[in-house]
């Protein structure tokens, strides 16, 4: 298949629900492929842990968001991500960074295991009470995420249920492509979180507190470092990112998990064996396919010359399973050496909250093998129709207590080989 046809149907709802066929198609052609004037795909890990580490490769700045989306000032979607660390460059992006990796210390984030653990185990005594089939999506997978990053940022409890929406509406924005319509649902998800993080912001000036929100707030008062459309577009990012993606990799990793029964079998009896299994979990399903890069100077990778100028989509689910990087690829094995996923990216950009996202993994899946051992999906999981977040919209679940539940769906898209 032609590298644009190629593209094509991977931005099509059939390549979006399941990617891993075209990224082989692409794969095809060489780790890195051009598929238009000035545009490059890549599917190779080595070159993409480079691209994503090279100085010469930055994210869209205003100048060519002005060049590539007319209008975009418009739209409070756009320009809410645009103030953020996710869509700037050095200098802004690395003061920005700065001064948030300052509030998201070591620290505070291992201070956190006790808080997912408490709500964790929460969670699974509702879904034991919970007439079944349970659906783990809103059970357990979202509410999981959002009740921790809501606690590290001081988000209080009784406004958790009001982000799933916005999150999910705004979340729109990051797809490689977006309608008119998706369009002005972000818009409205990203206003509604900009108008209730402007009165948290004004809660914590008055009675500053112990989390996420205080620390930024003092960072912007401290000397004007943030800018006030800085700290309220950091927030919005860091409560997004800090669940949207955790929420997948619980979705993705669970249906793992339950499709090899051996492997789920060994973490049950061997927690410690978690760090591994949510690595390996990254990889062979990554809750988080692509990113972009806009080149700033000439650059060869892949045996292709890159341009200045050239748009980059570098696909992190085709390079989680390059086979050059990891034999049998499409097979899930834990037991594999040197798992090393680049799900939460590298290099500037590496994901800021990824320590955040793999401790509630570790916890999270232990847990509910051991809690809940006759654990199974009882339907068939229904896929949201992205690309750039991959993930479920329901994962409907046995707890085991009742009628043995449906037959479990065949192997995920993209799988293939023996159960460990």
């Amino acid at each position: 298949m032609d590298p644009t046809d190629a593209l094509a149907l991977l931005m099509s709802p059939e390549g979006r629900l399941d990617p891993y066929p075209t990224y082989e198609r692409l794969r095809a052609h060489g780790p890195v492929v051009q598929a238009g004037p000035v545009f490059y795909v890549v599917t190779g890990y080595a070159e993409a842990d480079a691209i994503l580490r090279d100085a010469r490769f930055g994210v869209m700045d205003d100048a060519l968001r002005d060049q590539f989306m007319p209008g975009w000032r418009e739209s409070p979607a756009v320009l809410s991500i645009s103030r953020s660390m996710l869509r700037t460059n050095p200098p802004d992006h690395s003061r920005m960074r700065r001064l948030a990796a300052g509030a998201f210390t070591p620290r505070r984030i291992a201070a956190m295991r006790d808080v997912v653990r408490a709500q964790a185990d929460e969670l699974v005594d509702a879904m034991l009470a919970a007439d079944e089939p349970v659906d783990f999506m809103a059970a357990f997978a979202y509410p999981l995420p959002v009740g921790v990053i809501c606690a590290l940022l001081g988000v209080p409890a009784a406004d958790r249920p009001l982000f799933r929406r916005w999150a999910t509406d705004l979340t729109g924005v990051l797809e490689p492509e977006i309608t008119a319509d998706e369009l002005a649902v972000a818009d409205r998800g990203a206003t509604e979180l900009r108008d209730y993080f402007t009165e948290l912001v004004a809660a914590r000036r008055r009675a500053p507190a112990d989390d996420l929100t205080t620390a930024l707030v003092q960072a912007h008062d401290g000397g004007d470092r943030l800018s006030g459309d800085e700290l309220l577009a950091n927030l919005i990012v860091l409560l997004v990112a800090g669940f949207e993606t955790t929420t997948n990799l619980l979705g993705n990793g669970l249906v793992a998990l339950l499709e090899h029964p051996r492997a789920a079998a060994a973490l049950r009896e061997r927690p410690d064996l978690a760090p591994a299994y949510v690595d390996e979990l990254l990889r062979y399903d990554s809750p988080v396919q692509l990113t972009s890069r806009m080149s700033t100077a000439p650059s060869r990778y892949g045996d292709v010359d890159l341009p200045p100028e050239s748009w980059v989509i570098v696909l992190l689910g085709a390079a989680n399973r390059d086979p050059r990087r990891y034999p049998d690829p499409a097979r899930f094995d834990p037991w594999r050496a040197q798992i090393a996923p680049l799900s939460f990216g590298a290099g500037p950009h590496y994901c800021l909250g990824a320590a955040l996202a793999r401790l509630e993994a570790q916890v999270a899946f232990p847990l509910l093998l051991r809690r809940l051992p006759g654990l199974a999906v009882a339907g068939r999981p229904e896929r949201r129709v992205r690309l750039t977040l991959r993930g479920h919209a329901t994962l409907p679940v046995s707890v085991g207590r009742k009628a043995a539940p449906v037959t479990v769906p065949g192997t995920p898209p993209g799988a293939a080989g023996p159960t460990p």
